[in-house]
């Protein structure tokens, strides 16, 4: 029995992945904060089959939790589309934070960049990588930068966005309307 034209036989895909919504939450506090989000963004761009969607305003924190003293961060928010699997994402932004001499010595210590992978479609966990990512659905520094420019968002197991903002202390966030971080996609 045909179903016309449009017929797929599943055996013939190949290699062929579902595109996924991507969402990272980008994060520096030693150097040039400003120049290395551009750089890290910029790095992200360029990865195949990663790409960027939008990428949100920046905004500058303390540190969340415990840690030695230490300068605020800039954070903010990529949301992108791709066909790679979480741990291929994972390598690439561990690849990108290495470039910009990112240092794991320390808990919770300054860094010169810092990317959490916050979900990759509706996956819950995934090899190494724990999904969402345990933590997004209580960080202002995610949640805020997300929802401006993807106000619709869902944390899989926790819920829409603009509803998890409710819950959490958003005055903690300085908008820095001075910065201003691009997507250069190339389109």
């Amino acid at each position: 029995m045909s179903n016309g034209p449009f017929e797929i036989d599943v055996d013939t895909l190949g290699n062929l992945r579902p595109i996924s919504k991507v969402v990272l939450s980008l994060g520096s506090n030693l150097g040039d904060s400003a120049a290395i989000l551009q750089e890290a963004v910029d790095f992200l761009a360029e990865t195949p089959d990663l790409m960027i969607v939008d990428v949100s305003p920046v905004y500058e924190s303390s540190l969340v939790g415990e840690g030695p003293e230490q300068g605020d961060f800039l954070n903010m928010v990529v949301v992108a589309e791709s066909t790679l699997e979480p741990l291929t994402i994972l390598d690439r932004c561990l690849a990108i934070e290495e470039n910009f001499g990112r240092s794991r010595e320390v808990r919770n210590g300054p860094r010169t960049l810092d990317i959490d992978i916050i979900m990759v479609g509706k996956r819950i966990s995934e090899g190494d990588i724990e999904l969402p990512h345990p933590r997004a659905h209580e960080r202002a520094f995610v949640l805020v930068p997300w929802h401006d420019v993807d106000p619709n968002g869902e944390i899989a197991g926790h819920g829409p966005i603009a509803e998890l903002l409710d819950d959490i202390d958003a005055s903690v966030l300085t908008p820095r309307r001075d910065i201003s971080i691009q997507a250069n996609t190339g389109f």
